[in-house]
């Protein structure tokens, strides 16, 4: 799968795939968080697809003596990659301006890090990558808009969510029922502290309030997150599965976030330009390595983009 550094490349006649990858910045006993490691050897990099045609076919209507002859379309994807600090705060600034045409990005946190040729229509995909405990790598399906009471790398919390009636009553992100994938976040994390309860009340409703009224409780990806495990794991990435619950922290806020923002820079409800991802990897060598991860990326980003290029995933 070939990668190959970006300066001095001439441009493709075809417009090339705009793809940014983000991952964490330091937090815990991680000095350097381990998303990090795996999305920042793909900064600045090209991968190519060939988008095959249909087979060439003689007079008589059958194929031709090269059974296997296609004609082949190469279009090439364009990798750029994002630290971002392990805060809310730092989310909410950031994240709207990933999905605006042209996109609006923090400089970056790592000096080493050649600047980002900016695409002016915007990114075709987004893919955000963290960490989470041992184990394999899950591909993340939605993003939850409440729920966030544990505290960020700087000790601060998610802000208050003033809710109407109906979200109160129908919200099933209880703070005292936490979902199995939360309470192994709060585990590994657990000198971030919890909110605690004042009075013998439970803590306030956090999340996503202003300017995120609009929104549901829950946005799904676009993306068909089962296809593309079934996909991986035939290209062998054995370790992945899909998963429904980002653990309320971070991952799963920014992850809520970038999918608003697709849709809200598309300025359509229903269906987003730029298709956003969230993959959870593990801590390195918990069980996979730092380059195994690194690859299931390259995998998943030439698998979406070559669905965009059948159409499966329209792209801009």
């Amino acid at each position: 799968m070939p990668v190959i550094d970006v300066n001095g490349i001439p441009a493709s006649e075809v417009r090339p795939y705009n793809v940014l990858i983000t991952g964490f910045g330091p937090f815990s006993r991680y000095a350097v968080n381990p998303s990090w490691l795996a999305v920042k050897p793909l900064h600045n990099t090209i991968l190519t697809i060939d988008s095959p045609d249909e087979p060439v076919i003689d007079d008589d209507q059958s194929p031709t003596a090269e059974a296997n002859s296609f004609t082949q379309d190469t279009r090439d994807i364009y990798l750029s990659t994002l630290q971002v600090p392990v805060t809310y705060e730092d989310v909410l600034a950031i994240v709207p301006g990933l999905h605006a045409r042209p996109p609006v990005l923090p400089p970056s946190a790592d000096p080493d890090l050649p600047d980002i040729m900016l695409p002016a229509d915007g990114f075709d995909l987004i893919f955000h990558v963290g960490v989470a405990g041992r184990g394999p790598l899950r591909m993340e399906r939605v993003g939850h808009k409440f729920g966030y009471n544990m505290k960020d790398a700087t000790g601060s919390l998610a802000p208050i969510v003033r809710v109407t009636r109906e979200e109160n009553s129908n919200s099933n992100r209880g703070q005292s029922e936490p979902s199995e994938m939360e309470r192994t976040e709060r585990a590994r994390l657990s000198e971030y502290l919890i909110e605690s309860p004042v009075d013998g009340t439970e803590p306030p409703k956090r999340g996503f309030g202003k300017g995120y009224e609009s929104f549901p409780e829950e946005i799904f990806t676009e993306i068909d997150v089962e296809k593309l495990v079934h996909h991986l794991k035939k290209v062998g990435v054995e370790q992945i599965y899909s998963s429904l619950d980002a653990g309320h922290y971070l991952c799963d806020f920014i992850y809520y976030c970038s999918l608003a923002e697709s849709k809200r820079a598309s300025g359509k409800a229903d269906k987003s330009t730029t298709k956003v991802i969230f993959l959870h990897c593990p801590p390195v060598d918990q069980p996979l390595s730092t380059e195994e991860v690194t690859e299931a990326i390259k995998k998943s980003v030439i698998w979406l983009c070559g669905a965009a290029a059948k159409s499966a995933i329209p792209s801009t």
